[in-house]
């Protein structure tokens, strides 16, 4: 009796037999590798398939029909399969299944993100491995790419190569391109990584000469305004750098940054004080006729460089190791907490990953009146301490 895939779902270990010498080895419940046994010339072969469920039940057996017409031919299936690899030319380099995995992630990435991750691997991956085709790389192989990267003192890194090189050899495997991930093999390998915290000020004193201090910076008005502005919406630096006329609602005092900017892949509203509003109208004198609200000094095509910000903080004189431009979401979120504000309001604000499934559904409009309030007592405690 052949498979289904209720059985499948149900099955958490083993060999599940679908017939005519197609099989899946389950490796925990609901997720399996695909095999198809045969013999060619009187010995008995493998030929891999895919995982299950990215390979579903009919897509497997249209692969087994295949391979048997080949077999009825006496033409090796796996042999078949190497022709048509190296007709493609370097197709199934670990190079060019990485960069066709991160095309494929576009949608649910934002572009920050992506180029992020295609940054790691062209750094540090493809100089060791890109050019090996993805379903020869070895575990030794993965233990030199860390090592090298470990050796200049990039633990961080190393972890999320490793993590990286896991996905790409999952989608080289979904797509025939390799049988099994090596990555996943040296994961007890790896030395171990402490979590990235963002330098931050949150000593209340300490903060309002920050304000200060910014208040008389004399660089460029542009990057001045960002500053300002910086504390009062505590969103991610990138979300700052490239926020857009478009997105302000003056009349109801709101920021709506759209989802393909945001990590969470969804919209996120930022309520914004009157003191905030009174940055922006200043500031939209000079850059409200186009489309960034902090426009690169070169070019008001593009926003201004991720460096902007920190450099701006290094030159009032406050080190990395004692505050970055991502510290002002820990600002906000340890001196909101402190204020006795209600937990969720401030994660909601944050636009935090909810962890639960189940609450991660919620609408980007939650706690909408609640933050608004909240945001705009930020403004006058932010005024206060300075």
């Amino acid at each position: 009796m052949g498979l289904s895939d209720t059985k499948i779902r149900n099955a958490k270990t083993g060999r599940l037999s679908d017939g005519q010498g197609l099989y899946l080895l389950v490796k925990s419940k609901g997720k399996g590798w695909w095999r198809f046994d045969y013999r060619i010339n009187g010995k008995r072969k493998c030929l891999s398939m895919g995982t299950y469920p990215d390979v579903s039940l009919s897509a497997a057996r249209d692969k087994r029909a295949e391979a048997r017409k080949l077999v009825a031919q006496n033409i090796d299936p796996s042999e078949q399969r190497k022709k048509e690899k190296q007709a493609r030319t370097g197709a199934d380099t670990f190079e060019s299944v990485a960069r066709l995995w991160v095309t494929a992630q576009a949608a649910d990435w934002s572009d920050g993100h992506a180029k992020r991750v295609l940054g790691r691997l062209e750094k540090d991956v493809f100089p060791v491995i890109g050019s090996k085709p993805a379903g020869e790389v070895t575990a030794a192989d993965m233990i030199a790419l860390v090592r090298r990267i470990e050796a200049r003192g990039a633990t961080y890194t190393a972890n999320r190569a490793r993590r990286d090189c896991s996905k790409v050899f999952g989608f080289a495997i979904a797509h025939g391109d390799a049988e099994r991930d090596p990555a996943a093999d040296i994961k007890g390998a790896m030395s171990a990584t402490k979590t990235k915290h963002f330098a931050s000020i949150t000593d209340p004193k300490a903060v309002g000469g920050l304000l200060r201090a910014i208040d008389g910076f004399d660089g460029h008005f542009v990057t001045k305004c960002a500053l300002q502005l910086a504390p009062l919406v505590f969103v991610r630096p990138g979300e700052l750098r490239s926020a857009e006329w478009s997105e302000i609602d003056f009349e109801k005092a709101e920021w709506r940054i759209p989802a393909d900017k945001m990590k969470s892949r969804r919209v996120h509203i930022v309520p914004l004080s009157t003191q905030a509003i009174g940055i922006l109208q200043e500031l939209h004198k000079l850059t409200g006729q186009g489309r960034y609200l902090f426009p690169s000094v070169r070019t008001d095509s593009r926003p201004m460089s991720e460096n902007t910000l920190n450099a701006a903080l290094r030159r009032l004189g406050y080190t990395k190791d004692e505050m970055t431009a991502h510290g002002f979401r820990s600002m906000a979120s340890t001196l909101l907490n402190e204020q006795g504000y209600n937990f969720d309001w401030i994660e909601r604000q944050l636009a935090h990953a909810e962890k639960n499934s189940v609450r991660a559904a919620y609408n980007y409009a939650d706690y909408l009146q609640e933050r608004k309030q909240m945001m705009q007592e930020w403004g006058c405690l932010l005024d206060q301490l300075k």
